[in-house]
């Protein structure tokens, strides 16, 4: 009998040296190790995750400790492991869901191909996918933008924070949620979500609404025309002034997104391309595109909103970043034989 009180103790002192050594002990994975842990896997699959990657020395002592704190739940998500870590500590991170973050910059004026080739870039998808959601989840937009087609111009310009555990509409929808976030600081839409106070300002409920898509077309242009903020109000008067006379606006961006749509683009533009057949060639059709054709930045649609009171109808660039605008083709002529000769300076 004593003998047996003998083993099990041993055992007992075994069993709990081995515990304390495969949850105390550090684990060094071997390189930047991610671990993928889905909604709805158990203690088990887990640990057995865990494991498999190299970041705890054993499975069971895992389930045993979450076992003895079963009252913290271990979240869902993506894990990244590149330090040295006992299985106690990996076990309060997974408690705390300190998940890994991929982060998608998205810089003003991108289109929605360059953005879902962020996402891919990111590790988040293919880019097939997001464009997929892009040019179909328009129910995200359609109170605001009911003609919308696709969600360009409404996918705004940001850093974002995205997980692997999040679907391509959420990544969509969270880039949606800022732009009616901007819409709103700016006086560009008045929509309101459930958590939103209503409209308690008469003066400001009864004023004229601008037009949500056609401003966010024209921003979406300037964007893609000048990198100066300070530019976009006189870059936005000349579209302007060209619409008031029922003339084309020739902005070549348009160009470029029209041969975008199609697969055409080469990455360069060409006098025949002005003649490109598409609605969304202003040199060909007047007046606005069909739908914007990039992701416009808060100034660009401020500048829709609110454009310089000027008489020009020309601008060109000067070679430095920044642009001469013109009333007449005489003067805007001059200003683009100006460039030329800057630009055969720098040759």
């Amino acid at each position: 009998m004593r003998f047996v009180s003998i083993f099990l103790l041993v055992a007992a002192l075994a069993c709990g040296g081995w515990l304390a050594w495969a949850l105390t002990q550090p684990v060094t994975p071997a390189a930047q190790t991610f671990v993928l842990l889905h909604p709805g896997y158990s203690t088990r699959r887990i640990a057995t995750e865990l494991q498999s990657a190299g970041v705890i020395r054993s499975a069971d002592a895992f389930i045993l400790w979450q076992y003895l704190h079963h009252k913290h739940s271990l979240k869902a998500g993506e894990y990244l492991f590149e330090k040295s870590a006992t299985a106690i500590e990996v076990h309060s991170r997974l408690v705390r869901g300190d998940v890994y973050f991929h982060t998608v910059v998205i810089p003003e004026g991108y289109n929605m191909f360059d953005i879902a080739q962020a996402i891919q870039n990111a590790g988040l998808g293919s880019s097939e996918e997001f464009l997929k959601v892009a040019t179909s989840d328009t129910a995200l937009i359609s109170d605001i933008a009911p003609d919308a087609k696709t969600l360009e111009g409404y996918l705004f310009p940001n850093t974002y924070e995205f997980t692997r555990m999040q679907t391509m509409e959420e990544m969509a929808a969270a880039m949606v949620k800022q732009f009616r976030q901007v819409a709103r600081e700016i006086g560009l839409t008045q929509d309101a979500s459930p958590h939103d106070a209503k409209i308690t300002d008469v003066q400001t409920a009864d004023a004229p609404k601008p037009d949500v898509e056609q401003t966010v077309t024209l921003a979406s242009i300037i964007e893609k025309e000048t990198a100066a903020p300070e530019e976009r109000p006189l870059v936005a008067s000349v579209y302007y002034n060209r619409m008031a006379r029922h003339g084309a606006l020739q902005a070549d961006p348009s160009v470029i997104y029209a041969e975008l749509l199609q697969g055409s683009y080469s990455g360069a533009l060409h006098h025949t391309d002005m003649q490109f057949n598409s609605d969304y060639n202003t040199y060909t059709h007047p007046g606005l595109p069909p739908g914007p054709i990039g992701n416009p930045g808060k100034t660009s649609l401020e500048a829709a909103m609110h454009p310089a009171d000027t008489d020009f109808f020309y601008f060109v660039s000067n070679g430095n970043g920044h642009h001469r605008f013109a009333h007449t083709l005489e003067e805007h002529n001059k200003n683009v034989a100006a460039y030329r000769k800057a630009m055969n300076g720098k040759q």
